[in-house]
């Protein structure tokens, strides 16, 4: 089934918003405490991780997201 063209519109954002961040995220590495790039890579790691796994859906890997990083994401808040 060809892809409609909204699909290949949004399908080249994902890719150039994916590049900005990898960009955005280089720029700000040297800055962060250690602390705060572990927190960053927990994070990130979990992601990949759960986007690997074949079988789950993009809103299952969301929720399970949510409530991992909450933790995370609370204590970046509280060490700046």
């Amino acid at each position: 089934m060809p892809q409609r063209p909204l699909d290949k519109d949004i399908e080249r954002q994902i890719v150039a918003t994916h590049r900005r961040f990898v960009k955005a995220m280089d720029g700000r590495l040297g800055g962060m405490s250690f602390e705060s790039k572990e927190r960053y890579f927990a994070v990130l790691s979990a992601l990949v991780a759960k986007l690997e796994t074949n079988g789950k859906s993009m809103r299952e890997i969301m929720q399970e997201m949510m409530t991992e990083a909450a933790s995370v994401i609370f204590q970046e808040l509280q060490n700046p």
